[in-house]
């Protein structure tokens, strides 16, 4: 999203057109109006990146317009969040006159959190040496009056770490401090205050629930920390090896001691549960020891697969957390024989645009 699309004055406006569509998404399966949890209307998201346009002795940042691809200095960032706004000129300015930093400098990628911590990747055109490590190493203590600031060279087959590739996020859920780890390149939801309306729901929703939690989707555990002490135990599913590293590493910094993760994808754990497939790693975790009654699935744009729709329909209920609102009226319509919609939310992730996150919690019907 370029700079051009932002005007605060039609937030408003736009919020609600996007709650007509997902109401009219949701009318074959409820009449309830959704919860609507709307965003900031500047400086909420926590992660960018930009093009490095270099124009003789000016350097300056470019997007490039969706539809034309025509370039777009950019100087400022209004939906960036402000650590964002400070780092960007900061950086520009100091690395115009090094040329050791300056030099091919191809692309500069930011992921910053709520407390002032910001981890930056300068990405390259050429290989990268100890020379340059000695300059980033200047620039990392330049920028350190903004923040706690590290910094990564990438070029082809090379990344350099200046100490450490992640930041630590702490946000306060109803009351509660949790700190997350973000790995650089790895998933985490890019508007913080909004996620943090998406975990205060889905706690309220499963509160004083039986038995354990199934998680499918589960990244860096954004959902199964908090909810954690809404159950006994929590089982959590997650293919990416560097998000499942983070949510071992997260349950350990936040003291929280009753949810297992498993490195699979949600189509091989249904397989598993279905008996079609075995699973060293599903052993392990003694997945059948479980009393799973709830599931919550917070999927990519494609939705559930027809093996993770059979899975989920045999629980109590669905918490469906969704950034496709087209494939999750898709899948309630696949779940409507045995669940229905007794909630519904929308979480306004990406004001400005015409995307959306929604949640939905189904039960199941009385037979």
């Amino acid at each position: 999203m370029t700079t051009g699309a932002v005007n605060p004055a039609h937030y408003a406006s736009q919020l609600e057109t996007k709650v007509t569509r997902l109401q009219q998404l949701l009318a074959p399966y409820t009449a309830a109006s959704p919860t609507v949890f709307a965003s900031p209307a500047s400086h909420y998201r926590m992660r960018a990146e930009f093009r490095v346009w270099h124009d003789g002795d000016d350097l300056f940042y470019i997007m490039f317009d969706a539809e034309t691809r025509a370039k777009i200095r950019t100087d400022q960032f209004p939906v960036g969040s402000e650590l964002i706004n400070h780092l960007m000129p900061a950086i520009i300015d100091y690395v115009k006159y090094q040329p050791v930093l300056r030099n091919k400098l191809f692309q500069v990628e930011f992921l910053t959190t709520t407390t002032d911590q910001a981890l930056i990747s300068l990405i390259y055109h050429r290989q990268l040496d100890e020379e340059w490590q000695l300059f980033a190493q200047q620039l990392k203590q330049h920028l350190s009056q903004y923040g706690e600031i590290h910094i990564i060279g990438r070029a082809k087959k090379q990344k350099i770490c200046l100490e450490q590739d992640w930041v630590t996020e702490t946000l306060t859920i109803a009351g509660r401090d949790y700190s997350f780890q973000q790995v650089e390149n790895s998933f985490t939801q890019p508007n913080a205050a909004v996620n943090k309306h998406m975990i205060e729901w889905a706690l309220a929703a499963t509160q004083d629930r039986p038995g354990d939690l199934l998680e499918l989707y589960c990244g860096n555990g954004n959902f199964s920390l908090p909810l954690a002490q809404n159950f006994d135990r929590v089982l959590a599913t997650e293919i990416s090896k560097t998000s499942v590293a983070s949510a071992i590493y997260n349950c350990e910094l936040n003291k929280i001691k009753n949810v297992t993760l498993v490195r699979m994808s949600a189509e091989d754990f249904s397989a598993v549960l279905a008996g079609s497939k075995q699973s060293r790693r599903a052993t392990e975790a003694d997945v059948l020891s479980f009393n799973c009654q709830t599931v919550l699935v917070d999927p990519p744009r494609a939705g559930l697969d027809m093996d993770t729709i059979e899975l989920v329909r045999q629980y109590e209920m669905i918490v469906y957390i969704s950034c496709n609102p087209e494939t999750l009226a898709e899948n309630i319509g696949q779940l409507a024989n045995t669940h229905e919609v007794t909630q519904t939310a929308l979480f306004d992730q990406f004001p400005y645009t015409h995307h959306m996150e929604a949640g939905v919690i189904l039960t199941r019907k009385v037979q």
